[in-house]
């Protein structure tokens, strides 16, 4: 496993940015931005998706005990299909970052694509979540978090197994809406390799 960097500024309150969720055909997409102390480390610490559930959550205690300051913020599924799931994730990381306890005096995003946040400077960095401990960091609680909110509305559609798939298009997720159609919680935007769902929605 590379050893994940501190961080990327010269400055101490570097707030990491992340989302979950962007590329599924339901449920919200979650941000979260958190800025580490400078001595923090974590063996495990890594990019969500290269962990395994039980670690994810090990990690989500630990980084909000050592954090100097997170949070994590739900972008619905309306908002998706009204601003798009770029500008929703985007927004969701605004959100997160605004409600900060700290200011941060810079900020470092995983991928490529973001818009100015206050006058805050900030870096998009490529695979940020596997470069960068803020980052990996906020990857995780926004993948978590998000698995969270997932299990819960699963109990009231568990036609759909969300508690297994997060409302990522899984076979059995693309026939269980052939089967049922769609719910609220589906993202009406965009639902890639389905037959366009003309099913009636609930």
């Amino acid at each position: 496993m590379a050893k994940l960097k501190r961080r990327f500024s010269k400055y101490i309150l570097e707030a990491g940015t992340d989302e979950a969720g962007r590329g599924a055909l339901s449920g919200p997409v979650v941000a979260a931005a958190v800025i580490l102390p400078p001595r923090f480390r974590h063996p495990l610490l890594n990019d969500s998706k290269k962990l395994t559930e039980p670690v994810r959550y090990q990690l989500r205690e630990f980084i909000i005990k050592k954090a100097l300051a997170w949070r994590v913020s739900f972008v619905s599924q309306y908002e998706i299909d009204r601003l798009n799931i770029l500008n929703a994730s985007i927004l969701a990381m605004h959100k997160a970052l605004k409600y900060l306890p700290v200011r941060p005096e810079f900020i470092i995003v995983d991928g490529n694509r973001f818009k100015p946040f206050e006058d805050i400077p900030f870096q998009t960095v490529i695979n940020g979540d596997e470069k960068f401990m803020s980052i990996a960091a906020a990857s995780v609680l926004a993948k978590t978090f998000r698995d969270d909110f997932m299990k819960t509305i699963h109990n009231r559609f568990p036609h759909y197994a969300w508690h297994q798939n997060k409302g990522y298009a899984t076979p059995q997720h693309k026939e269980a809406i052939r089967k049922y159609g769609v719910c609220h919680y589906h993202r009406k935007s965009f639902h890639p390799n389905i037959e366009q769902l003309k099913l009636d929605l609930w």
